[in-house]
């Protein structure tokens, strides 16, 4: 990664970090209302990754969403270290990492933690996400039907021991938040039951295609910020994740039109859409153009009241990350995950 000195770009091509919107959270902390996505996929190398959160730092982001199974925490860490080098203090920093299946178990979290905070070279994490659900691990670039042998299904009792680790990790200051990601309404139900320190965040896959109004509604209504992953479609996930009945955000006709009237990038309409309905957009780039326009987008919001109820009109239900590598045995469908029933899948 290129980490020599050079002057920052031109004001006109960039935008001032002052001007993005935020959302509160209960905690009264503000969390940027876009933040940029470090999943790489199958075709960003993490040096790729890591020199594109340098540059959007320099064009203004303050907020990046991080995985420690993306496997390229090391290599951001040597990013932020350069962005706070340039002056960027820690408290205009909002970073999240996320929780491992394979580190559910209670003596595995704070190191799951500590690792994710070493390897960012941070403190404390802004955010900490437990990443799925379920505790089935896959080895990475599987094919969407490898099954884990031990693998199991949501047992509540077990999650929330993992949970009670997290919440020692905000106790013991090395968290300032924590949240669940890839959770249905009857899961979050228990948890919300059960829970010391209640989720300030649920990460959740949102889109135009996929807006989830349900769940949206329920976790708005109970103070909890929505993150949305995959804010564009996901345009770039891996082939193996793909299905034929698929669909592309940035190709629907609603948004293409309203794409053109405004002059931008039908992607840049989905990301406008996001931050106007009220959740976090954390799209992935590698491009600057790209993670320029999308920055612009949440600052320079010109959808109309038309406009979003043209493109809440357009919802097709269509989950593009299905998790099929999570299912706990043969003969299920990736439904099975996901309470569609309005109940929690038995084993």
């Amino acid at each position: 990664m290129n980490r020599d000195s050079s002057p920052p770009p031109p004001a006109a091509d960039r935008v001032d970090p002052k001007s993005v919107p935020v959302k509160i959270l209960d905690s009264g902390a503000r969390m940027p209302a876009i933040g940029l996505g470090t999943f790489g996929s199958d075709h960003a190398h993490g040096e790729t990754v890591a020199q594109a959160v340098l540059d959007a730092a320099a064009v203004g982001y303050r907020h990046f969403d991080c995985a420690s199974v993306y496997g390229n925490e090391r290599l951001i860490g040597e990013a932020l270290r350069s962005v706070r080098e340039s002056g960027v203090s820690r408290d205009q920093l909002w970073v999240t990492s996320k929780l491992w299946n394979d580190r559910h178990g209670e003596q595995d979290v704070r190191r799951s933690c500590e690792q994710s905070l070493a390897d960012l070279g941070l403190d404390y994490l802004d955010l900490y996400l437990i990443h799925w659900p379920f505790p089935n691990y896959h080895p990475p670039g599987c094919d969407v039907t490898a099954r884990q042998p031990d693998a199991r299904p949501y047992i509540h009792d077990a999650y929330m021991k993992t949970w009670r680790q997290m919440e020692r990790l905000v106790y013991e200051c090395l968290v300032r938040h924590i949240g669940t990601s890839n959770m249905t309404i009857p899961k979050l139900e228990l948890v919300l039951r059960d829970a010391r320190i209640r989720p300030a965040c649920n990460e959740m896959e949102l889109h135009p295609h996929f807006q989830q109004p349900e769940l949206f509604r329920y976790v708005v209504d109970r103070g909890i910020v929505p993150i949305g992953y995959s804010p564009i479609g996901s345009p770039g996930r891996p082939d193996r994740d793909r299905t034929p009945d698929d669909t592309v955000d940035v190709e629907d006709p609603v948004i293409v039109a309203i794409a053109r009237r405004l002059g931008v990038h039908p992607a840049v309409v989905c990301v406008m859409w996001a931050v106007r309905r009220g959740q976090v957009p954390i799209p992935f780039s590698v491009r600057r153009a790209n993670y320029l326009a999308n920055l612009r987008g949440a600052v320079d919001d010109r959808l109309t009241d038309s406009d979003m109820a043209a493109i809440a009109a357009v919802d097709r239900n269509c989950r593009l990350i299905k998790g099929q590598v999570f299912l706990w045995k043969d003969g299920q469908s990736w439904e099975d995950l996901w309470d569609v029933d309005g109940e929690i899948t038995p084993p």
